[in-house]
């Protein structure tokens, strides 16, 4: 990690410059563009059917407005899916939704984000307390229902973005939506790769959202990103929750190393930990 990315993890503002700042005004107003374009034919559109396609569009071409440049490798599920993905950028979630209209399991907090928030609800994200250990069930109830309604969902185990050079361990307690696992339902390992950019794009360590929203926005040109999907399975066949997550992880890490090119390395920042769950009885074993 340079030494000017290793400030911007410790918290330090990025001095974007003039151009910066153009690039980064024509990109918001082209974001604000896509926003009056698709809200009002969402809200009209739901007044005649189900199953409204533009926040897929929204976000698809909000990626494309920020500078990504998504293809995707293999073939997604359709319905009757739980995407398990690594997690490197807020883009993830644009990149993932434009690509195939899953919902996402998010933290709480982001429903409160001004704008962000309500975007990621028409897109029925599931928000999740990880202070309310008590609130389990209604949480993975939550997650079932975005499922049946939605089709797909996808979860971030790792809890966190990381750097794209990294796999934290996964935390499987939401994982407990799938045991047992509604019937019919499959899991799907999912790489996203940002290429040589990753470690630019992630947003780590003490870095507000609001500086790496102006880092990214206000970035020269475009960047690929390519997501990965690997090949899904029935998790009926995979023991419990752990297993499932130990399989889809391994798979990842697998994936995630081919396209790096080289071993996955460890990551460089501490990370507090993330709970979802009640507090482990004695005949419960750790996650």
């Amino acid at each position: 990690m340079s030494p000017e990315r290793a400030a911007i993890a410790e918290g330090v503002p990025t001095n974007i410059g003039v151009i910066g700042w153009v690039r980064l005004i024509a990109r918001t107003l082209l974001l604000l563009l896509a926003l009056l374009v698709c809200v009002p034919l969402h809200y009209l559109y739901r007044t005649l059917a189900y199953g409204s396609p533009f926040p897929m569009l929204f976000l698809r071409w909000g990626a494309r407005i920020c500078g990504a440049r998504v293809k995707t490798e293999g073939t997604a599920l359709r319905r009757d899916v739980v995407f398990l993905s690594n997690h490197v950028s807020w883009l993830d979630i644009l990149a993932q939704a434009g690509a195939s209209g899953t919902a996402f399991v998010a933290k709480a907090e982001l429903e409160k984000a001004p704008v962000v928030g309500w975007l990621a609800s028409l897109n029925r994200t599931v928000y999740v307390k990880r202070e309310a250990r008590n609130n389990v069930a209604a949480q993975i109830n939550a997650v079932r229902e975005a499922m049946a309604d939605n089709w797909s969902v996808t979860i971030f185990p790792e809890g966190t973005t990381t750097d794209g050079q990294s796999l934290l361990p996964f935390k499987t307690s939401l994982l407990k939506m799938l045991e047992p696992p509604p019937p019919g339902v499959m899991v799907q390992p999912v790489v996203i790769d940002y290429g040589p950019v990753a470690e630019e794009i992630g947003w780590i360590g003490d870095e507000s959202g609001v500086n790496n929203f102006k880092r990214i926005l206000s970035r020269k040109g475009s960047f690929p990103v390519t997501i990965h999907y690997l090949e899904p399975f029935d998790p009926a066949e995979n023991g419990n929750r752990k297993e499932i997550s130990a399989k889809a992880r391994a798979e990842i890490e697998e994936k995630l190393g081919e396209c790096l090119g080289k071993p996955l390395r460890d990551y460089g920042l501490d990370v507090k930990p993330v709970r979802y769950t009640p507090k482990q009885q004695p005949d419960d074993p750790p996650t």
